[in-house]
């Protein structure tokens, strides 16, 4: 979401989102939140879904107001709101968030992440493993620039979390297709976390090469959008 409108992520270039005009070839008022959610929920199926608020991220003011709306919906909702402290992490699950998402590139330090983890419980921390062309982006001052995707992923797991999403915001509505040995490599390092892929997922193929890889989920948006992914595949893929 960026301005209270739900857009269109490509490539990690968010001066060029465009507001989403239709999903599961269905029409919607363009960049409508609630309406692109609902076709989520009711007409896809799904139980969960990913909301990043881009102007918190990117700007430090939060949407709470159109954030608690979504909450309302009937799932569950995992967010990502550019958390920097535990305060921010327990107005997210004030919300009405079942899952707070504390991304690498906005957080401060791995202390931050553990206090967050032990003050929501790990079950409902989420770390974002931020990639862009397989390089983390660390937020200023964190000091893990030098750091490899995997031992980020070690200093997380370390820091309590055990679910790490594994995103390359590069590959994001691009269609250029998972990096997949990326993900493995990840899993290699911390195959006791559960791992959620994200960016570059064009259809069925990927999410048995995301399944392949070691990951218990993905997120999916685009191919959501283009009808590449529809309900059947949603079901399907909850068995792999």
């Amino acid at each position: 979401m960026l301005g209270g409108r739900a857009v269109h992520a490509r490539a990690g270039a968010r001066d060029r989102y465009a507001p989403v005009q239709h999903a599961a070839g269905r029409q919607i008022d363009p960049g409508n939140p609630a309406a692109l959610a609902r076709i989520y929920i009711d007409v896809l199926g799904m139980s969960q879904i990913y909301v990043a608020d881009l102007d918190a991220i990117l700007y430090e003011r939060p949407q709470d107001e159109l954030t608690a709306s979504l909450a309302a919906l009937h799932a569950s909702m995992w967010l990502d709101a550019g958390l920097r402290s535990v305060e921010h992490a327990r107005r997210a699950i004030a919300l009405g968030a079942d899952r707070a998402i504390v991304g690498l590139e906005t957080l401060p330090s791995f202390a931050v992440l553990a206090g967050i983890c032990d003050a929501l419980g790990r079950d409902r921390v989420a770390f974002s493993l931020d990639l862009r062309d397989g390089r983390p982006i660390v937020a200023g001052g964190a000091g893990l620039d030098d750091r490899s995707p995997e031992e980020i992923a070690g200093l997380a797991a370390m820091s309590g979390a055990n679910t790490l999403i594994v995103i390359d915001l590069a590959r994001v509505g691009t269609n250029r297709g998972l990096d997949d040995e990326s993900l493995k490599r990840v899993h290699g390092a911390v195959p006791h976390l559960s791992i959620v892929a994200g960016g570059g997922i064009r259809g069925w193929d990927d999410l048995v090469r995301a399944a392949e890889a070691g990951c218990s989920a993905a997120l999916v948006a685009t191919a959501l959008h283009d009808g590449r992914v529809g309900a059947s595949e949603i079901m399907k893929a909850q068995s792999l």
